[in-house]
């Protein structure tokens, strides 16, 4: 809704008018997981049952090696366009845009703020876990992924935007848009692993060395969509998929009690 009204409105999605409902747009993920957890503490319902524990522990020490797998990936691609001679790797057009939001720091805060933290609660923190209680880690990547693609498509209407550079009739444009799929199963895969630290990192590593490296041409996306493709293919199978477990379920409360929710998780918006 958000989104459409920033369509409406025109302009830059940085400046007056659409700025404001081009940010809001962009946090729905968000709204989302809190319209879930509101809606499901009023009606006394647990948190689904592949909740991922808040108190990571160890399994924290993931999200480093995640977050450099996924950055690698985009490297890998970009250096195999370079050699193949279909796009030259360069950092020029990435100094360019660090320079234009007032340097490194302002940049990374962008780039964390902009996708991981405005999704990540949501696609991750939410949805995944409670696809995940019925469906299986592939089924569920590739359902969640499909979603987040179509999300993004009111971005191609919007003048400023990286998805309008690209076109949404182009090959640019289709390659943006398959290549959510597999950073879906990347970022489900790191959920699991450590939680939506983990989530966040992997998404932040993708966007980041995207937009650093200017991957827009459509052979360059090519190569690296088939590496993460092929990456997250490797994780999926080199770990047991567990049989999914069924959603909690709860008796009906006592009409003389308060409902209690006893389950061990916790809402998987704070995992």
């Amino acid at each position: 809704m958000f989104w459409l009204i920033a369509m409406v409105l025109g302009g830059s999605p940085t400046g007056s008018p659409a700025a404001v409902p081009y940010l809001l747009g962009g946090f729905g993920p968000v709204f989302g997981a809190i319209a879930v957890r509101v809606r499901r503490t009023r009606r006394g319902e647990p948190v689904p049952a592949r909740a991922v524990r808040f108190r990571q522990g160890v399994r924290l020490l993931w999200v480093l090696p995640l977050l450099v797998a996924a950055s690698g990936s985009v490297v890998a691609g970009a250096l195999l366009a370079d050699f193949l001679g279909v796009a030259g790797v360069s950092l020029a057009g990435g100094r360019e845009l660090i320079a234009s939001v007032g340097g490194i720091v302002p940049f990374f805060v962008g780039m964390l703020v902009a996708g991981p933290l405005s999704e990540e609660p949501g696609w991750r923190g939410t949805a995944y876990p409670r696809l995940r209680a019925s469906m299986s880690r592939l089924q569920t990547g590739l359902v969640l992924g499909a979603v987040w693609a179509v999300w993004h498509l009111p971005l191609f209407f919007i003048e400023g935007t990286v998805q309008a550079e690209l076109g949404l009739f182009s090959w640019s444009g289709l390659m943006f848009s398959l290549s959510v799929i597999p950073v879906a199963l990347l970022t489900g895969y790191a959920y699991e692993r450590a939680g939506l630290a983990a989530s966040i990192a992997v998404h932040l590593a993708t966007n980041t060395t995207m937009a650093i490296l200017t991957i827009d041409t459509p052979a360059t996306q090519a190569l690296v969509l088939t590496i993460q493709t092929i990456l997250a293919t490797t994780l999926l199978t080199t770990q047991h998929d567990h049989r999914t477990q069924p959603p909690v379920q709860t008796a009906a409360p006592h009409p003389h009690h308060t409902t209690t929710n006893t389950s061990p998780h916790i809402s998987p918006t704070r995992a």
